[in-house]
């Protein structure tokens, strides 16, 4: 089985650094979100990865060993991180057959690969004349080439019509359903809700969670609550461990306790509950609260 071990990976670009001491596992047989704001340090991650940048500390071991020391790299690894880095006088055919050939793959993959992206039909057409979608498509059947058991996709979706992008989707999971291993970067929540199983979440190069899908939504949701006397009840809530925060109209939105927990605190505390609704966040909504600090670019109200 080839899985991804990332354990204790720096890198910095002169006074800055973009990762941070990242450890995490990227395991087979299932798909991985990799999540992030931007500048968070993603991409320099999966460049890493594949060896195209050198960590300043820190190791990757890609099935046990050093993606560069594949004798075979595309068997090993297929990676989409930029869909238009082609020679755009190539035809898509020729694009494939040049990596397929610097890999010891025969032409029939090729065209095999060509069928499954949907560019059978435009393979001898030049790659700089391709639109967006059809380059994502054209990157996704380079990644598959080599038939690798570990696969690695930056915004995958970029350019894709919702056929698309359902077709993405369900290649992603009978990829990880077939055993392999498979990390995705995307900043499109509703596509990760529906595609990935587990997520490693990171903010200004460092890891922010490392959780299954469905956990990272259950403990991320909270408790609405209104209350007599806000104060007093939040203030009770903090000190039994609850993380409160306003929420709409004056009420609080309390994690970490359940609606048991808190309607015992207020019990205790005196105070009277007028509501007490437990709230199941999106994904979106709890990435969005779990990043908020380690955004870099926020923009401000229009």
């Amino acid at each position: 089985m080839t899985g991804i071990e990332i354990a204790g990976l720096t890198k910095r670009y002169g006074g800055r650094t973009a990762v941070d001491g990242l450890t995490f596992t990227v395991e087979p047989g299932r798909v991985t979100g990799f999540l992030g704001p931007n500048g968070a340090g993603k991409s320099t991650t999966m460049r890493m990865i594949l060896g195209l940048d050198r960590p300043d500390a820190g190791r990757v071991r890609v099935g046990g060993r050093p993606y560069v020391a594949a004798p075979w790299p595309m068997r090993e690894v297929g990676a989409l991180l930029d869909a238009r880095a082609v020679h755009g006088s190539r035809t898509a055919r020729d694009h494939l057959l040049w990596l397929a050939h610097s890999n010891a793959l025969g032409t029939g993959r090729v065209d095999e690969v060509l069928r499954l992206v949907g560019l059978d039909s435009v393979a001898r057409q030049r790659a700089g004349t391709f639109s967006l979608g059809m380059s994502q498509r054209l990157g996704i059947a380079a990644a598959l080439l080599g038939d690798p058991r570990a696969l690695l996709f930056d915004e995958p979706v970029n350019g894709l019509d919702p056929e698309g992008i359902k077709w993405i989707r369900e290649l992603m999971r009978g990829l990880a359903d077939d055993g392999r291993t498979v990390l995705v970067s995307s900043h499109l929540m509703s596509e990760m809700a529906l595609t990935a199983d587990h997520l490693v979440i990171i903010g200004r190069g460092r890891l922010i969670a490392d959780v299954g899908m469905r956990e990272f939504v259950r403990h991320s949701s909270g408790v609405l609550v209104r209350a007599d006397d806000r104060e007093t009840l939040a203030r009770h809530l903090s000190e039994a461990g609850g993380q409160v925060e306003p929420g709409p109209d004056g009420a609080l939105v309390v994690a970490g306790l359940d609606a048991r927990q808190i309607g015992r605190v207020a019990l205790e505390a005196g105070v009277v509950l007028s509501e007490l609704t437990p709230q199941r966040l999106s994904l979106e909504e709890a990435y969005l609260r779990l990043t908020h600090d380690s955004l870099e670019f926020q923009g401000a109200a229009a």
